[in-house]
């Protein structure tokens, strides 16, 4: 008997459930550790019967009760209005225009350094004095200002249009400046002229750009030389102590008819001017130097000129006035969100 009560006590014993919580008790959890877990289990129901949509209603038809609710679209960066396209679009176009014109500038002079070797060491001294070098700057800087305006436009980036409107004020006050100077400094102005034309003379055999340039000027204002035709002594093939056939000469863009029988380009009609003397070479090349023909040409044109300088300060003072007014609009859009 006493056997028997041992084999059940020790059987009850191994099979028993413990019902009081001990920290030696693993598979109960504790009291907030099952806080803890029913508050998760809650969060997780809620967010799922959030997305599956609430319970259909009593007015829902059978069709509608399967179907989730539409998750409302967040509004955009910033609302469309016809003011931002009438100041957003035709800055970036033109921005756009002014770009793709900088860089064909950049790529002509470029290209015209290349092909005239200017780079290389024998001639990197002079590169200075290139024309093509002013296509380069003038490209570079055109590009570069009319691409920050044109990205700054298109995103709509306040630090664009910062510097693209700093730098529009700075080359219109640049231009302000540059033509009260040219106003109040005539006098200097034509000594620098001068001693650019004569430099350009010469080096008129050497550098091909100088010569189309000088010669385009004494064709179209039927010049010759800067002050008199005399001046082309400066270059050592047309003055009179050098050897060959051009000496005591002139370019055929001097003469009153460099076409021979009105067809043939005689290129040889200048050779001797210099020994003649003022009545006997106004019958075959031109006597005023190039100076006086650029004077009264300013002079019969200055309505011209000043029509074309106000209209192109006025695009930029707009440029200038719709870029800043762009920007009001964006920071103002930021400031309500």
């Amino acid at each position: 008997m006493r056997r028997f009560q041992s084999m059940r006590w020790f059987h009850f014993s191994w099979l028993r459930r413990e019902t009081a919580q001990t920290e030696t008790s693993p598979l109960i959890p504790k009291t907030d550790t099952y806080r803890e877990l029913s508050g998760v289990l809650q969060g997780t129901e809620d967010i799922s019967t959030e997305e599956q949509g609430p319970e259909p209603g009593p007015n829902d038809g059978p069709g509608n009760q399967g179907r989730t609710r539409e998750v409302e679209p967040r509004a955009s960066s910033r609302p469309f209005s016809l003011r931002d396209c009438l100041l957003k679009y035709p800055l970036f176009f033109s921005n756009l225009l002014f770009t793709v014109l900088g860089l064909v500038f950049l790529a002509l002079g470029l290209w015209g350094l290349i092909n005239k070797e200017s780079f290389a060491q024998e001639k990197i001294g002079q590169i200075s004095t290139d024309p093509m070098l002013v296509f380069v700057m003038l490209g570079l800087v055109l590009s570069t200002l009319c691409l920050s305006g044109c990205v700054g436009a298109l995103r709509e980036n306040c630090c664009l249009l910062q510097v693209f409107s700093a730098t529009v004020l700075v080359l219109v006050a640049a231009q302000v400046l540059a033509a009260i100077v040219a106003y109040s400094l005539q006098g200097q102005i034509e000594g620098y002229l001068r001693s650019g034309m004569l430099a350009a003379m010469v080096r008129y055999q050497d550098d091909l750009d100088l010569r189309f340039i000088t010669d385009e000027i004494q064709i179209g204002l039927q010049c010759c030389g800067a002050d008199s035709y005399r001046d082309w002594e400066v270059n050592m093939y047309y003055n009179c102590s050098a050897p060959g056939v051009l000496s005591c000469g002139v370019p055929a863009t001097c003469c009153v008819n460099p076409l021979e029988n009105g067809t043939v380009w005689n290129s040889q009609c200048g050779v001797g001017s210099q020994q003649l003397d003022e009545f006997s070479a106004q019958s075959v090349i031109f006597l005023g130097g190039c100076l006086g023909g650029m004077s009264r040409w300013i002079e019969q044109h200055t309505g011209l000129i000043g029509a074309v300088g106000i209209v192109l300060l006025g695009v930029q003072i707009i440029t200038l006035f719709i870029t800043t007014q762009l920007m009001d609009n964006i920071q103002c859009s930021k400031a309500t969100r």
